[in-house]
This record gives C-alpha cells, structure tokens and sequence, in this order.
C-alpha cells in the first residue's frame, strides 16, 4: 500500500485576521523546522505580561501573522500592475516568516546580557543562511532581500521600513492581547492603500488618515506598552540576572542551568565567535530555560542572584521613577549607600539593585520617509503631506530617564 504524502498546504486560524494559508510545501517544511518551532516558546512582549496579563502571545504568533498579512499586500499591489514574480513573492513570505527567528529569550533581554556585540538580526540571517543550506539554496532570494540587498526597493521596504509588515502586525497584535485599544490599527486598510513609485513603496492620498493614526498609534503603544515602566524594570532586572549568573560562571562557580544556558553563561559569545556550534546551542535556547533556572536560582547561596530571582518570581520588582531631566548623581550615590546597608551587600553588588538609565521614543523620523502619492502622481513625506501639526512632533525623539532601587 502506498504511503500517503502529507498534506502540506495547512489553513491555520489566527484569533486576529481568522483563517492564515500556508501558501506552498516549502514554507509549510520550514515552518516545521526545529528552528521555527522554537519561536513557540518565546514570548512576543517579554515580562509585559506582569502588567497586562493576556499578552502571552508568542513570536511564532507574530511571524506566522506576518506572512499572512504579506500575501495581501502581494496581491494589492499586483492588482495594481506592480510586477512581482513567483519567485518574489515566495521570498517576500520566506524573508518576512524569518526576520525574527534570531530573537533570544524573552526576546531583548539577551542582547544585553549573556551574548554581546551581536543584534537578533544578525542571528536571524545566520539561521537563514543555515536553512538555506538544509534546503538547497532555495532561500537565495529571501536571504537578499532580507539584507536589503535586492535592486528592487520596494521589496525590501516590505520587510523593513517605518511602515514595513512587521510593524503593521505587532502594532496590532500586541494592541489584541493586551487590550490597548490605542494601538489598534487599520493593518487592512493600510496595505489597500499601498502602492510603489519610482520604487519606492508609498501609501496613497485616500490612506493618510491611516498612517497619521499608524504613528500616533506606535508612539502610545511605546508609552503605554513597550516602555510601561512595570515591563521596563522587570526587563532591566531579568537582564542583571543574566549578568550575575555570568559573573558567577565566570568565576568558576556551579550554576543550576539547562545544557544550552550553561553554554552561554560559561563562554564569552560575540560576533566573532558565534560558530555553527554556537547557532544549535542558540537554537535550543528560549524562555523555559530562563525561567525554570530563575527558579531555582532564588535558592543559590549567592545573595545578590537569589534575592533578584525571588523579586522576579514572586513579582516584588524594584520601586521605578520616570522624568525628564537625569537623575541627580548624589542622590543615586546616598540610595546605593542606604540599600547597600540595609540589604547587606557590597558596593559593587548594589549597582544590580540601584541604577538609572535612559529611555527614547521616536514615533517617525524623516530619515527614511513613508511617501504619500498624490493624485498628480507626486511623493511627498508624510511629515510634510500631514495637516496634522502633531506629525512634526512625532518627529523628534522624545528621551526620558528612570531610576531603579529597592521599594
């Protein structure tokens, strides 16, 4: 008897858009990759979900939106006489399902602590490359317009740009689970209005409204979600964790981790090191391995990581204060000497409970403009196209700084 093929060309629902295609078996194979699969188990929003508690999506949530929404603007823009081969459109899909596959736990949070001197981007593109060679070459094109290397602009622009397919779905998505409606945009009616002059990717006139409200939405999202100052100290704190944990490895100490954690924490990874061996280990890395050692790390006998661990277990997170000028160097040295006494710790060591360090929020910035086509069939920059005064503003990067100690 003869052994059935699968089927490969899956409808998948999404709580946001309802019923997602998997358009072609080799998507639906490198969606069924292990390196793929991992995205199951790394949160979109990190520790967001201390403060809104149904923001436990994942990135294989998002990427899969991605490439959902991807097969629109395809077709929108084809419908408009905008040539886009076979080829292309299959890369578009491949480039957009992974331009976060390189994101570590908890998303941002290892960038910053145990892997230095190298971005999610550039890990993403070393898993690409790697797939690219399990499959034959296939992802050649995906992996170039993934660099922006592509002649054709536009293409690239999809992937990365101030209104690139990425950002129509967080912007959406996170708004969904976290039940901020202030982010809710019009991620339909934006693609609808898209459209490409001199190959540059543009909205046209009758879509303004929608990208005015695209950016205000990303900045009150930013404010009210990315930069909530809940979410933020228990990211810093996530963060010096890690560092601890590192710290100690370094200095010979046995650590509770699993196998790939342990390879983190007891080799200096950077760029320039970051081999084959490196990317499986990477591979194998995501939010459980973080958690289930900051659990049994409240138990270690060293008291700066097991005190860290237990505020984030339990969620006795730091006091944090947000303004707009820098905090006053005196009054951070009197906070590091009055915790350093109370909690019984060095000097050195209160720098993981008592710090400052500043934040920046930039809505749009005309560097690499979103054009508005006219009806004459001129471009113009959003920022200038806009009655809205509020678009100038958006404009500028508006910095604030945070102080962190116990409560």
């Amino acid at each position: 008897m003869k052994k059935k093929k699968p089927n490969k060309l899956k409808i998948l629902n999404d709580p946001i858009y309802g019923f997602v295609q998997i358009p072609n078996s080799l998507i639906f194979d490198i969606i069924e990759h292990s390196y793929f699969q991992r995205l199951r188990r790394i949160a979109q929003m990190g520790f967001s979900n201390l403060v809104y508690p149904g923001a436990n999506h994942t990135r294989f949530h998002h990427a899969l939106g991605c490439m959902h929404l991807m097969q629109k603007a395809v077709r929108v823009l084809q419908f408009k006489q905008i040539e886009i081969s076979k080829e292309e459109e299959n890369a578009l899909c491949i480039s957009i399902l992974l331009h976060d596959i390189g994101h570590g736990a908890f998303s941002h949070a290892l960038e910053h602590s145990i892997v230095s001197d190298i971005s999610h981007e550039e890990i993403s593109l070393k898993f690409m490359k790697k797939l690219n060679d399990e499959f034959d070459g296939k992802l050649d094109l995906a992996i170039e317009i993934f660099e922006g290397k592509y002649p054709r602009k536009f293409l690239c622009q999809l992937i990365s740009s101030q209104l690139d397919i990425d950002r129509l779905d967080y912007l959406k998505r996170d708004s969904f689970y976290t039940g901020v409606t202030e982010g809710n945009i019009s991620s339909d009616r934006l693609i609808v209005m898209m459209n490409v002059k001199n190959d540059e990717l543009v909205i046209e006139q009758k879509g303004i409204y929608s990208v005015e409200k695209f950016l205000v939405a990303r900045r009150l999202m930013y404010w009210q979600v990315y930069l909530h100052k809940t979410g933020l100290v228990a990211e810093n704190m996530l963060v010096n964790v890690l560092k601890r944990a590192k710290e100690l490895a370094e200095k010979g100490e046995e650590l509770y981790a699993s196998s790939s954690l342990k390879y983190f924490l007891y080799h200096q990874i950077n760029k320039g090191n970051f081999t084959d061996e490196t990317l499986e280990m990477f591979s194998n890395l995501d939010d459980y391995d973080i958690l289930s050692a900051i659990k049994e790390w409240t138990n270690h006998s060293d008291k700066v990581l097991s005190l860290l661990s237990k505020m984030i277990v339990d969620r006795k997170l730091l006091r944090i204060e947000i303004q707009k000028d820098p905090f006053d160097e005196l009054q951070i040295y009197k906070k590091r000497d009055k915790f350093s006494e109370r909690l019984g710790i060095s000097k050195d060591e209160i720098n993981y409970f008592v710090f400052s360090q500043e934040i920046k929020n930039q809505a749009y910035t005309s560097e690499e403009p979103i054009f508005i086509l006219n009806k004459k069939g001129k471009i113009k920059d959003i920022a200038k196209a806009s009655d809205q005064l509020n678009l100038q503003a958006l404009t500028k990067p508006v910095v604030k700084h945070f102080f962190c100690y116990p409560k």
